[in-house]
Formats: structure tokens, sequence, C-alpha cells
């Protein structure tokens, strides 16, 4: 099992960060995520700002790999996430994996981002045109979508 982890305080590019890691396996899955230009009240972002626990974040990174590296048998792990004051349309994360097939290295990626968004010690800092507020927490995957269905 192959599990890279890094936490960068400078902008990176992910095509980048990919072409080092260089893995050759049958399969390989990628999300890159970047700040969106609206915080979650809708209101237009200059950035963001996350804090994190040094140490702990890294290896509860390389924990929640492990993890879903193991219940969606990948064999390799690539998360690169950025610390520090992130500007709106830079990279935030990068998460890719690699398995023998499509199902583990698509299952593993999306599971490792989703534990990461909801596990990792990282705290967030909205930073709006006029002020600064912390984001409580994130939304699970589908969300979103859910509460914009109509009701019946």
């Amino acid at each position: 099992m192959n599990i890279t982890v890094r936490l960068l305080e400078n902008p990176f590019d992910p095509l980048e960060a990919l072409s080092v890691w260089g893995r050759n396996d049958a399969a390989q899955a990628q999300f890159i995520g970047r700040v969106r230009g609206t915080g979650v009240d809708g209101a237009p972002l200059r950035g963001l700002w996350l804090e994190h626990y040094p140490g702990m974040t890294e290896a509860m990174l390389k924990t929640i790999c492990r993890e879903e590296l193991v219940r969606h048998d990948a064999v390799a792990a690539l998360v690169w996430h950025r610390v520090g004051a992130v500007a709106v349309g830079e990279t935030i994360v990068l998460v890719a994996t690699a398995g023998d097939g499509r199902g583990p290295a698509l299952a593993s990626c999306q599971a490792i981002l989703e534990a990461l968004k909801h596990r990792a010690p990282f705290w967030k800092k909205e930073l709006g045109q006029t002020g600064e507020r912390w984001v409580s927490g994130n939304r699970a995957y589908g969300m979103k979508a859910a509460a914009a269905r109509p009701k019946r």
C-alpha cells in the first residue's frame, strides 16, 4: 500500500503532482477541488483561510487513506491539501487513488475525499468581500441536491 500526503501553504499544479506520483496501475481516479467564489450564504468570497493541527492532520489523512484503500481494495492514494490563505479558483485539494480496476479506484477516491472533509482536523474561515467567518462544517455529499428536490 502506497500513501502520500502533503499539506502545502503555496499554490500547486495538480497535474504536475499527478505526474510526479507516476502510478502505472490499471485504473486511477482523481479529484481536484478548487475554492468556489461564493460562501455558504451565497455571498461573494475573496478566498479561504485553512488552519490545521500539524502532525495530527497528516496522521489522520494517512489513517483515512489506509482505511479506505483497504475497504475498497485499492493500492495507492495521494492527498495534497492546501493550508493557510487560498484564493478563489486555486486548487485546495487533490485526491488520487489507484487500483486494479475502475471500481476500487473510483470508490476509494470518493470515500477518501468525503472522510477528509468530515474527519480531518481542518478549520475553514471564509474571507468575504465585507468580512470573515468560520465555517461550522461541511455538508455530506448529495445534501445540496437532495435539498433542491421538490417535496411531494
